[in-house]
């Protein structure tokens, strides 16, 4: 029986990783137009200068799969590429996230997450 559900939620996030890049090659989009794009969804971090249940909103609105998938969705129905492009760089940010142990943030504070306490010295808090 899985009691800590944090280790398949990592491994969650290394699926989603590794299939978005797998389809991101395959429809031989650039690379570099990846490498500026995959960081965009932490500008959202700017939202804690107005306090920790705000920041955690906008954090999870930017950090949640649910937008980047509709937006995947839409851009492939609708025939554009660009559309899709951001998409599949959005998720593979979700996925790496969620690998590495980076999970929505708790209105407590930016370190509080749903995988546990994050930061340096924290990690033995919740792991």
């Amino acid at each position: 029986m899985l009691t800590n559900p944090t280790p398949l939620l990592r491994l969650e996030g290394l699926a989603l990783l590794v299939v978005v890049l797998v389809a991101y090659g395959a429809l031989g989009f650039s690379w570099w137009v990846f490498a500026a794009l995959v960081l965009l969804p932490d500008l959202a971090m700017v939202a804690y200068a107005r306090g920790p249940r705000i920041g955690a909103a906008v954090y999870n609105l930017a950090h949640a799969s649910v937008l980047p998938l509709a937006l995947a969705l839409v851009s492939y129905l609708s025939g554009r590429d660009g559309g899709l492009l951001v998409a599949l760089a959005w998720l593979a940010h979700i996925g790496f996230d969620r690998m590495v142990g980076y999970g929505l943030k708790l209105p407590t504070g930016f370190h509080d997450t749903h995988l546990g306490t994050i930061g340096r010295g924290r990690a033995a808090e919740t792991r």
